[in-house]
This record gives C-alpha cells, structure tokens and sequence, in this order.
C-alpha cells in the first residue's frame, strides 16, 4: 500500500515539475536543446529509479546508468544560459 502512495506522489511530482520547468522556460524566452538537457538528465533519473523500484532490479547497470546521466547533467550545465546577474534565469 505505502509503495503505491509513494509511487503515485513520485509521478504527480514529477508531472508537476517537468510543466513548471516547461512554463518557466517559456517565460523566460528559452529555446534549444541543448540548455533543456541538465532538466532532460535529471527527470530522466528520476524515472529510472522508479522502474528500478517497480521492477525491483537494483543493479551495477542502474547505478551506471545514473553515474553517467549525472555527468552529462554536470557538462550540459555549460549551455544553460546566465541571467542578468550571472545567478541563473529561474527567479521566484
């Protein structure tokens, strides 16, 4: 029962804040790929711990997979754009 809770409230989350970073980005004025692929990274493994959770599979692969989805999050970092102070462009 608390598996599905927390499943349920891990995919209402990330719904929420994959339309949140969308709208953000549009306010913003953002276009490209490239600046997208930190936020690709990271939702990307979010959504892989939680099938390694469904499916019970644990493994070196899954801990490979997010070590290097971590590191290109990391590189991609490069192609965010600054804001106007150099903080970054999501403001509250």
């Amino acid at each position: 029962m608390a598996e599905t809770i927390l499943s349920l409230i891990l995919i209402i989350v990330l719904v929420l804040s994959v339309i949140i970073v969308i709208k953000k980005r549009k306010k913003a004025g953002i276009t490209g790929f490239k600046s997208a692929l930190t936020q690709i990274c990271f939702f990307l493994i979010s959504i892989i711990c939680l099938l390694t959770y469904w499916f019970k599979y644990t493994g070196l692969v899954v801990w490979l997979i997010n070590v290097f989805l971590i590191i290109m999050a990391a590189f991609f970092t490069k192609y965010m754009p600054k804001g106007k102070n150099g903080t970054g462009v999501f403001k509250r």
